[in-house]
């Protein structure tokens, strides 16, 4: 199984579209948490959507870096 942590972009239909942070393996607090220090440190809004974590606007270069530092394989889609 691959336990890689996904991370992708989803260009939207109006705005500057999602980048969305998949496969996880966090308890949900855990994802909040992360989430909150993810968002202040890219000033950019952000959500918890279904156990996946999204960020407003194309962040992935930084969003990779972040949880490349924190230890985390990342693939990106």
């Amino acid at each position: 199984m691959d336990s890689r942590v996904r991370l992708s972009f989803l260009p939207g239909a109006r705005g500057s579209g999602v980048t969305r942070v998949e496969r996880l393996n966090l308890h949900p607090s855990l994802k909040e948490q992360l989430l909150k220090d993810l968002k202040k440190r890219l000033a950019c809004g952000g959500t918890v959507k279904d156990g996946v974590l999204e960020f407003q606007g194309d962040q992935r270069d930084a969003v990779e870096a972040e949880l490349r530092g924190k230890g985390y394989n990342v693939r990106r889609l």
